[in-house]
C-alpha cells in the first residue's frame, strides 16, 4: 500500500517551509512523475493547501512554502526576457542511497526443493527451467545446500554415489548474502560463484541473483542513458547548426544566458521549437526556429510531443531508480532516437 500522510499531518505543514524531498517522502515517493505529482496535489487540495512555488516544477533540492489553497495567485506568463528557471536535474544525477543487492531482486522469490528430494527430481527441475543452480531449503529459511551443474559433475568425476547429499556444493562454496548488503561489494562473489542467495531480514530466502541477472540488469539500466545521450547529441547537432545564439539565449534563464547550445537542458530544447507554448514571444521565435531546421517532411506537433516525453523519461532515469525503466518508456526512447537518426546523420 502506498504511504500517504493524514489530513492533519498536512495541515500541520501550513505556513512552513518544507524541502521538496521531505514532501515526497511523506508520500513514499522519490521522483516527481505525473502520477506522483497528481496524487500529492490532490491530497494537498483536499486539505485546502497548495505550495509556493509548485512542488512539481521547482528545484528538486529546493523548499516550498505550504499555504492555503485560496491564497495562491495566478502567476503571470513570463516574457521573453523573463524565462523561468529550468528545474531539470543535471544528467547523471547520483543515487541518493546505496544500491543494495535486494534492489535487483525480481520479487518472484526463489525456487527450491526440500532435503528429502530425489536427485533426479532436482536435476529435472534444473533442466526444465534452465537453472544453473538450485537451493535445497527446509521450510523457508534452513539452507541444506545448493546443487549446481558443477557440483553434479564433480560428484560423477569422483565416482561418488548419485545422491542429493553428494551432488550439493560444500558449505564453504555457498554464496549467501543479506538483502541490505551493498550490491557492488557482492559482485566479485557473484562472478566467482555464479549466483548469490538473498536472505531477507526475517531470515527467509527472498530470491537469487545470478551473473546472468547482473548482465541483464546492466543492459536494462545502462541502455536508456546511452539512448538519451545520443538523442541529446543529435538535437544539439541539428539545433545548433540552424539556430543562432540570440534564439538560444531567449529560452535560457537570465542567470545563465550563454547562447551556447551545449548549455541547454531538454526543457529548453522544447522551448526552441514548441509552437503551442503559452509565451507568445517564445512561440513566435519557435516558429522561426522550426523553419530554420528545414524539416519539411516532419510533423512538428508530433515531434515536439515526443520530445516532451523524452524530457520526462530523461528526468526519471536521471535519478537512477533501482528499478529498470519500464519497457514502454524504453521503447519510446528507442523510437525517437531512430527518428532523429533519419534527420541528423552526421554526428
Amino acid at each position: 500500500m502506498t504511504l500517504a500522510p493524514t489530513e492533519q499531518q498536512l495541515l500541520d505543514l501550513k505556513g512552513k517551509d518544507v524541502p521538496v524531498l521531505d514532501l515526497l517522502a511523506l508520500f513514499d515517493a522519490r521522483v516527481r512523475d505525473d502520477p506522483t505529482c497528481l496524487r500529492i496535489q490532490q491530497s494537498l487540495n483536499a486539505a485546502g493547501l497548495s505550495t509556493v512555488p509548485y512542488f512539481g516544477t521547482c528545484g528538486r533540492r529546493a523548499s516550498v512554502h505550504v499555504v492555503a489553497l485560496d491564497s495562491v495567485a495566478v502567476e503571470a506568463t513570463p516574457q521573453a526576457d523573463e524565462v523561468e528557471e529550468v528545474t531539470e536535474d543535471p544528467a547523471g544525477t547520483l543515487p541518493e542511497r546505496p544500491l543494495s543487492i535486494g534492489d535487483v531482486l525480481n520479487g518472484s522469490g526463489v525456487d527450491s526443493l526440500p532435503p528429502n528430494s530425489p536427485l533426479n527430481t532436482v536435476t529435472h527441475l534444473m533442466r526444465h527451467n534452465n537453472y544453473s543452480q538450485l537451493p535445497i531449503i527446509e521450510g523457508k529459511s534452513i539452507l541444506h545446500g545448493v546443487v549446481t551443474w558443477r557440483s553434479v559433475a564433480r560428484m560423477y568425476e569422483q565416482g561418488s554415489p548419485a545422491t542429493l547429499a553428494n551432488a550439493m556444493e560444500a558449505p564453504s562454496d555457498w554464496a549467501v548474502a543479506q538483502e541490505t548488503q551493498d550490491f557492488f561489494a557482492l559482485l566479485p562473489m557473484i562472478c566467482e560463484s555464479g549466483y548469490a542467495l538473498i536472505r531477507r531480514n526475517d531470515g527467509t530466502f527472498g530470491g537469487i541473483v545470478t551473473a546472468a541477472d547482473i548482465t541483464e540488469r546492466f543492459a536494462g539500466t545502462a541502455r536508456p542513458f546511452f539512448l538519451v545521450g545520443e538523442i541529446e547529441l543529435r538535437l544539439r547537432k541539428c539545433l545548433g547548426a540552424a539556430i543562432g545564439p540570440d534564439s538560444i539565449r531567449a529560452v535560457q534563464a537570465r542567470s545563465r544566458r550563454t547562447g551556447q547550445i551545449s548549455d541547454l537542458m531538454f526543457g529548453e530544447y522544447v522551448k526552441l521549437i514548441d509552437g503551442e507554448q503559452s509565451n507568445e514571444s517564445l512561440r513566435l521565435l519557435a516558429d522561426q526556429n522550426w523553419l530554420a531546421l528545414q524539416w519539411t517532411g516532419a510533423d512538428r506537433v508530433q515531434f515536439v510531443r515526443r520530445l516532451k516525453r523524452v524530457k520526462d523519461i530523461r528526468n526519471k532515469i536521471a535519478h537512477f531508480d533501482p528499478q529498470p525503466l519500464p519497457a514502454p518508456m524504453h521503447d519510446e526512447l528507442h523510437k525517437f532516437c531512430l527518428l532523429l537518426r533519419q534527420y541528423v546523420t552526421d554526428v
